[in-house]
């Protein structure tokens, strides 16, 4: 049955749509979310226009495009995977399964470097480096939030290098962004004045308790980081210290229980522990540290 011959509205569709979400095992409230969220990006219209006109009819292909979106998704493929894209710290990232999908507390990172570059002026070359950084959405975003950054960014995955890329471009700051088939710091010395990273540092334990669409759909080798989930860490570390010029600062995103294991990996590494920041959840998700 057409949509645009009958008169089926837009949101009509996306109600059946949360209701074959739920037919599957999803949530009310996830059913209804992930629909009205699939139905606006296959419209391309922003929560205002999907407001005032969700009653009127649907466009040609709209249901058959819907359905092919809400079939993916009740595999429990992540939304941000079907539609291709992810907001982070206000913008708009491109994603393919080849990255791991920006969460909100990724963003703690952003604010935790800001705050260290609001003590230099603002005129002042300074060199970042992101290690993993999968999306680019780190270095993209420090990149546009301070202007005078001269950014490099590594990642052990090419393809996840080529959507960095696209990201770099889309957001025209490219030219200021050298993207590194290596892996972590790519043996720099004395070159960074901060370095960034959101390292895997899942616990390979975990696994069977991860929900599928993460563990199913995810990158594992940018998700899990050793039997306790710091083996990245632990090798990031050193090098990290290695890379930092003096006074240089690291920001690191850690899981769940692991703050008090960071912190004493810092000064065998030669970095001096500054700061730890909790997500909205009280858990500690942001370690920042010095080079001593």
């Amino acid at each position: 049955m057409s949509s645009d011959a009958d008169g089926v509205t837009v949101a009509a569709i996306a109600r059946e749509a949360g209701q074959s979400l739920r037919r599957v095992g999803f949530a009310d409230d996830e059913a209804v979310r992930d629909a009205g969220v699939l139905a606006r990006a296959w419209l391309q219209w922003d929560l205002t226009r999907w407001l005032s006109d969700q009653h009127k009819p649907a466009p040609s292909g709209f249901e058959e495009g819907l359905a092919a979106w809400v079939g993916r998704r009740a595999t429990r493929e992540p939304v941000a995977y079907v539609i291709g894209q992810r907001e982070f710290y206000g913008r708009t990232f491109r994603l393919t399964p080849d990255v791991l999908i920006p969460r909100p507390e990724t963003e703690l990172i952003v604010d935790a470097a800001l705050a260290i570059l609001a003590q230099r002026p603002t005129q002042e070359a300074v060199e970042i480096l992101d290690v993993g950084t999968g999306s680019g959405c780190l270095a993209v975003t420090l990149a546009l939030e301070w202007p005078a950054a001269r950014l490099a960014a590594t990642d052990i995955s090419a393809p996840a290098l080529a959507v960095a890329a696209a990201n770099a471009r889309t957001h025209g700051v490219d030219d200021r962004i050298a993207f590194e088939h290596t892996s972590l710091t790519g043996g720099r010395a004395l070159a960074s004045d901060l370095i960034v990273s959101n390292p895997p540092y899942v616990a390979e334990t975990d696994w069977p308790v991860l929900p599928p669409d993460v563990r199913d759909f995810e990158p594992a080798a940018a998700l899990f980081g050793g039997r306790d989930g710091l083996d990245t860490i632990r090798a990031l570390l050193p090098a990290v210290a290695r890379a930092l010029r003096p006074g240089g600062a690291v920001i690191l995103e850690i899981g769940h229980g692991q703050a008090a294991g960071v912190e004493q990996l810092l000064g065998p590494a030669g970095l001096v522990w500054l700061d730890t920041k909790a997500d909205l959840s009280g858990t500690p998700r942001v370690v920042t540290a010095r080079r001593s």
